[in-house]
């Protein structure tokens, strides 16, 4: 396979990250606010049915003629005002401490730097250790005294009891507990089903599934007593079935699914739940880099049987594999996922999902969810892998 060179990728992530300002990140075309809308629609909706009702008991009672437009008008000016202002009522921040996993990834970091811009203290939880991570330097000296750094390894018990035992004795002063946890910790599997050796798909669900579970496990106590708040970073590819990405969309779609338990579990403690399903690029550019997709499908390839070998053909699985190869070659555009994490976070009135997805993805995830699987399929069929010659691995 072609060989990269990593040395300057990493030299510019960090040139990148040492900017410190989530307004220098790459945008490629205007957000769509989805949140707003969908908290808009069902208003909406009620507005139109008031409207008719209304208009028409006028008319019947003969007490007014006013058309159903001007009633609907009227209604939904009211409506939509009380329900901006619901929807961007902010909590204060004072006081208010916030778990954030996965710092490794470039989401995660910003996220963990804006929240402490606006006066959350953060706890950045990275995979590495501390003093072997450039990434958690950068980001202590670019924030403020309120952040802390912490080794947090969602695998592991031992560094998951650590973090908790180290939270609850640094707690913001007056604090009765922690605000949020924000799970951004995620590790891929990519390939066939058949092509994945069972120990890459264990350690796929200890790290994406049960890891955040368990963390959210030990930290319930501390959350319930702030009343606070769990927030899952997801992706929209749980909704939408592909080839070669099946076990990172089971996982996906099983932390939504643990969410909504969750959130009706919590809900009487006062505790909200919100899962962030980001776009396609987004939290792939995060989670990948070219060396671990290249390092996956080497080692992967190398554990098939002959049988397999000679049943799929080198073509065939070096074209599936680096088809994946988008998701760490294309700039995401993470602003839309920073922003509702930010919000998610922040708001009085968390929603329980968000979705910042291009216009394109919420179309096919609407279709997905809806459509016929047959005719879906055809409509949304993978394009047949082009094979290059043989030796590349």
């Amino acid at each position: 396979m072609q060989v990269f060179d990593n040395t300057m990728r990493r030299a510019s992530r960090r040139a990148s990250l040492r900017r410190g300002s989530i307004s220098v990140l790459p945008q490629k075309s205007a957000e769509i606010p989805w949140d707003i809308l969908e908290r808009l629609l069902l208003p909406f909706l009620f507005c139109h049915a008031a409207a008719l009702i209304i208009s028409t008991l006028l008319h019947a009672l003969d007490i007014s003629h006013v058309s159903t437009f001007a009633v609907f008008v009227w209604f939904a000016l009211s409506t939509v005002g009380a329900v901006l202002f619901y929807h961007f009522v902010k909590v204060s921040s004072y006081g208010k401490g916030v778990l954030i996993t996965g710092c490794d990834t470039p989401i995660a970091w910003y996220l963990a730097k804006k929240l402490d811009d606006l006066g959350f203290t953060v706890y950045a939880g990275f995979n590495v250790p501390i003093d072997e991570s450039d990434e958690a330097k950068i980001l202590k000296e670019e924030t403020s005294g309120r952040l802390k750094l912490l080794h947090l390894d969602v695998s592991s018990e031992k560094s998951l009891l650590e973090a908790a035992v180290y939270i609850s004795e640094h707690l913001p002063d007056g604090a009765y507990g922690l605000w949020a946890v924000v799970h951004c910790a995620h590790w891929v599997a990519l390939g066939e089903l058949e092509w994945i050796p069972f120990g890459v798909l264990r350690k796929s669900l200890d790290l994406n599934l049960l890891g955040a579970a368990r963390l959210t496990q030990i930290m319930l106590p501390l959350i319930r007593r702030s009343t606070g708040r769990v927030v899952f970073l997801t992706s929209g590819l749980s909704k939408i079935p592909a080839p070669v990405r099946g076990i990172q969309s089971a996982t996906q779609a099983a932390i939504e699914s643990f969410a909504g338990c969750l959130r009706q579990e919590m809900r009487q403690r006062g505790v909200d739940v919100s899962v962030v399903a980001a776009g396609e690029l987004a939290p792939g550019n995060s989670w990948l880099n070219e060396t671990e997709l290249r390092e996956q499908a080497k080692e992967m390839w190398a554990q098939l049987t002959s049988e397999q070998k000679k049943t799929y053909g080198e073509d065939y699985y070096e074209a599936a594999m680096t088809s994946l190869e988008k998701y760490s070659r294309e700039t995401a555009d993470i602003q839309p996922s920073l922003r509702v994490l930010i919000d998610a976070v922040s708001r009085t009135f968390p929603m329980a999902r968000y979705t910042p997805v291009t216009a394109r993805e919420k179309i096919q995830i609407f279709l997905a969810e809806h459509l016929p699987t047959a005719l879906y399929e055809i409509l949304f069929a993978e394009p047949k892998k082009r094979v290059r010659p043989q030796g590349a691995f």
